[in-house]
């Protein structure tokens, strides 16, 4: 198999929050590739990935990093692909990362999730993927029915709890 997305993680202490990605792309059948790379302890290797992400088949890259967070942004400047900025709350409850990605310059875009949210982030890679895959767009499809079913299913559940004043 040959990878199409990019897990990488600023550190191993991110694969909490990153596995409920890794978890999604094993459901959608997606190859993917994970990794800790660091802006900071290790630019040669940011910068020789993000270089040759494109040629390796990489279709979209999801970066997770705290505090500072110059991860995706400095793998975004490097390269054409889409990349897309998980924010990991590890000081000042993950604001600092938070703003640290989504401000990017212009040119340099970053698509950013909530905080800790790796999962919405390999929903938002699946949703890329689908525009040129027809049996990913098919999977998504049928995965965000699955989702309206749940709240249905919630709701028949909620009519059956009965308080004195619910009406």
């Amino acid at each position: 198999m040959t990878p199409v997305v990019s897990i990488i993680m600023g550190s191993t202490s991110d694969l909490p929050v990153m596995e409920k990605a890794a978890k999604l792309f094993d459901e959608f059948e997606i190859p993917f590739e994970i990794n800790a790379l660091s802006a900071h302890r290790t630019p040669e290797q940011v910068t020789e990935f993000a270089k040759y992400a494109k040629n390796r088949g990489i279709k979209v890259i999801i970066a997770a990093a705290g505090m500072a967070a110059h991860l995706p942004g400095v793998i975004a400047a490097q390269t054409t692909v889409p990349v897309i900025g998980v924010p990991i709350k590890s000081s000042l409850e993950g604001m600092d990362a938070l703003l640290a990605i989504v401000q990017m310059p212009p040119g340099i875009p970053v698509a950013t999730v909530g905080i800790n949210a790796g999962l919405n982030s390999a929903i938002l890679a699946v949703q890329m993927l689908a525009m040129s895959d027809e049996n990913i767009a098919r999977k998504f499809e049928a995965y965000k029915n699955n989702l309206v079913n749940k709240i249905v299913k919630a709701n028949e559940e909620l009519s059956q709890v009965t308080y004195k004043f619910k009406c």
